[in-house]
């Protein structure tokens, strides 16, 4: 569909309150266009685009939607979980777009900076535009987080350059048109839509295939490597860049953790590719203070213990976040106690056995009810057994049926001097540490 936005004054945004999606209702409000949304509940990303000037009514219908509205962008899985809504929306005569969709209608003729992967992508997303941000580049910069130098998943810029953070979820990246493509690892993620790997190999194979420039990828990873073998290079009508290469110019950094290190390598070969100076983009990586809720330190209770935030909701990543802060506070320096809550049905049951494997960094796991987000209930999975496979595999874990019961639970831990609580999840697990510290 042929969006001319320039022509466009009205746009209305169901579910608004979404981290990617209200990037782009901040970028409109930018561009000075009236923003109308609404979701399902109130958050702190909902309160800033009001003081924005954007009008969000909660709840979800069909009525809430001006008369007037010339574009309605909707969040990817409204289709999918509310399909009598989208019809109704369809039949709304006016133009209605994805998520994904709009984002490649707002990066259409720019300068794309796509990072996709199955993990890393904010991360590695928020440091190369930190590096562009830092030497005058100006770019604008769209990410799955909020940038704390910036408190916003959006930055305008008045380059040509556009950072992207590429999400694979449905194929949503192929929305995209990159001139630079950064891949991190392709992993088995997105089981309610993918069929398997090699189905995941597939949408990243068709983007790598749109990719007009460079293609910047790990060469450790051999499900990537796959894809960039001699015969597969031949299809493709742009360059590829091993990223590893720039391990060894990786400064230290302010983030801990070796993927932290490998997201930095990525940057780099960004900077490097750019004809950034060295010496400038080691300098802007090395102050790079991390993004909300990926390993966030949220603070210190008055008792000494240290509080953590992160986003980890798959293996990969829980044993990677594990691993970084085990960097920090050694075994038998500190004590790990982290509270996870499983996020989906499908991605708890497919992956159940690594995440049953992946807490060994850690000394205690407390576990909240699966956040089911868009699925229906399964009994056949739940956190009761994964605790039980936890404790299989002689790490010591526990599952409540509530928040309120985990509340309690952390209370009763009396943490101190020698403890580190991290809540971890793609869900609400935060909210437990919100309540018992009261650190917000």
């Amino acid at each position: 569909m042929d969006i001319d936005l320039t022509k466009i004054k009205k746009i209305f945004f169901v579910g608004i309150g979404g981290i990617g999606i209200s990037a782009i209702a901040r970028m409109m409000l930018v561009s000075a266009k009236e923003v109308f949304g609404s979701d399902i509940s109130e958050s702190s990303i909902i309160e800033s685009l009001r003081n924005l000037g954007a009008k969000i009514t909660l709840g979800q219908g069909i009525e809430l939607i001006p008369k007037d509205a010339e574009l309605v962008v909707y969040s990817i899985a409204i289709p999918k979980y509310d399909p009598e809504f989208f019809k109704n929306l369809q039949s709304l005569g006016i133009p209605i777009l994805s998520y994904p969709a709009m984002l490649g209608v707002v990066t259409e003729g720019k300068y794309t900076i796509a990072v996709s992967g199955t993990h890393g992508k904010t991360t590695t997303t928020a440091m190369i535009a930190k590096i562009l941000i830092d030497t005058g580049h100006h770019p604008s910069v769209v990410v799955g987080s909020l940038l704390k130098d910036y408190k916003s998943n959006l930055v305008v810029g008045k380059s040509n350059f556009f950072v992207v953070e590429a999400c694979e979820y449905e194929r949503s990246f192929l929305n995209l048109k990159p001139r630079i493509l950064i891949i991190t690892n392709i992993e088995e993620d997105h089981l309610d839509y993918y069929k398997n790997l090699g189905d995941i190999q597939s949408a990243f194979s068709e983007l790598m295939l749109k990719t007009e420039d460079l293609i910047i990828y790990n060469g450790q990873d051999k499900n990537i490597n796959v894809l960039v073998s001699q015969y597969e290079l031949k299809r493709y009508k742009c360059g590829v860049l091993d990223y590893t290469r720039f391990l060894d110019k990786v400064p230290k950094l302010s983030v801990p953790g070796a993927h932290n290190r490998m997201n930095a390598a990525a940057a780099i070969a960004v900077a490097y590719t750019l004809n950034i100076n060295g010496e400038e983009a080691q300098k802007s990586i090395a102050g790079f203070s991390g993004t909300w809720r990926r390993l966030e330190r949220k603070g210190e209770t008055p008792e000494g213990a240290i509080i953590y935030d992160d986003y980890a909701h798959h293996p990969t990543e829980i044993k990677a976040s594990l691993e970084a802060l085990r960097e920090l506070y050694p075994k038998g320096q500190k004590k790990i106690t982290v509270l996870f809550q499983p996020h989906l049905y499908s991605r708890t049951k497919a992956l159940f056995g690594d995440f049953a494997s992946s807490f060994k960094d850690a000394d205690k796991v407390l576990l909240l009810p699966i956040y089911f987000a868009r699925e229906e209930k399964d009994e056949s999975v739940s956190s009761e057994k994964l605790a039980l496979a936890i404790v299989h595999n002689r790490e010591d874990a526990k599952a409540f049926p509530d928040f309120e019961s985990a509340e309690k639970e952390v209370l009763a831990l009396k943490l101190g001097a020698n403890d580190v609580f991290v809540t971890m999840g793609a869900g609400e697990a935060y909210k437990v540490a919100d309540k018992v510290f009261k650190l917000v």
